[in-house]
């Protein structure tokens, strides 16, 4: 039995044992107190390259979720001990914080269609993800693991890098999938940082970081006038020091070579007074 690779789930079955097994050993969580597995959680695991090494460690606790039934079916049917840890569900719907009281950790081969938004999910459980492996689309891994100055630097690398320290481990070349993809694909470790808090207002730090990048090629005061103004109607300002306030140096800099840190200190200065 075979499952068909789906093109509407962005399904590329990886095929390449090597590359599992590199996978899995990339895996590094471990219990705090070393007297229990860790609990992860395998996002979309096809026809179960990754499952099959995920299984043999001794160090964890797995649970599976998948989309597509027929793969579901082919899981059930070729290893043992899946029933109670496999579900049938979509990933980006899924009641993490009931099926994980504690931390646990986020291991897969990411559909390509929906790459980002596993990672803004990811990032709404941040407190209880420490550790993510994921092989993606090889442009999304380097957009997230990239420094400021990058031009694939975005809004997804400000979000990820303000919360998880970010490695880009390897390449994998279309010819370990199959289908194989037109494009290759990169495997990135995601592992939890100390920040516990931003010291800036997170909500306005997201608009901050997303009206930015919404416009990229611009320097930073086109974007931003709008928060800048508000704040100016906030504080009784005329437009000259509305100007003012604009012709400070971070707002000549255009949003790919702001940091994580730049970008808390920009939403400080729109939000302070």
């Amino acid at each position: 039995m075979k499952v068909r690779a789906k093109k509407a789930l962005g399904q590329h079955f990886l095929t390449d044992q090597k590359v599992a097994c590199a996978i899995v050993d990339s895996l590094l969580c471990h219990s705090e107190t070393g007297e229990k597995p860790f609990p992860v959680l395998e996002v979309g695991p096809g026809m179960g390259v990754l499952t099959q090494y995920l299984l043999e460690r001794d160090d964890i606790d797995l649970k599976l979720v998948e989309i597509d039934r027929e793969s579901v079916e082919y899981l059930l049917t070729h290893f043992q001990g899946l029933p109670g840890r496999l579900m049938e569900a979509d990933f980006l719907t899924l009641p993490l914080e009931r099926i994980f009281p504690e931390k646990f950790a986020v291991i897969g081969n990411f559909p390509y269609n929906i790459s980002s938004q596993i990672f803004f999910k990811i990032l709404d459980h941040k407190d209880r993800i420490p550790e993510v492996v994921g092989m993606v689309q090889k442009e999304v891994a380097q957009r997230i693991a990239e420094p400021p100055g990058s031009k694939t630097y975005g809004i997804l690398s400000v979000f990820l890098q303000a919360w998880y320290d970010i490695e880009y481990l390897f390449t994998v070349g279309p010819g370990c999938f199959a289908p194989p993809p037109k494009v290759d694909s990169a495997v990135i470790r995601l592992r939890r940082n100390t920040r516990t808090a931003l010291g800036c207002d997170e909500t306005l730090f997201r608009a901050v970081v997303k009206s930015a990048f919404g416009q990229r090629r611009k320097m930073m005061r086109n974007p931003l006038k709008p928060f800048a103004r508000a704040k100016a109607e906030r504080l009784g300002w005329s437009e000259e020091q509305l100007a003012g306030f604009l012709s400070q140096p971070v707002f000549s800099q255009r949003p790919e070579q702001l940091s994580v840190e730049d970008f808390i200190g920009l939403t400080s200065l729109l939000s302070a007074g």
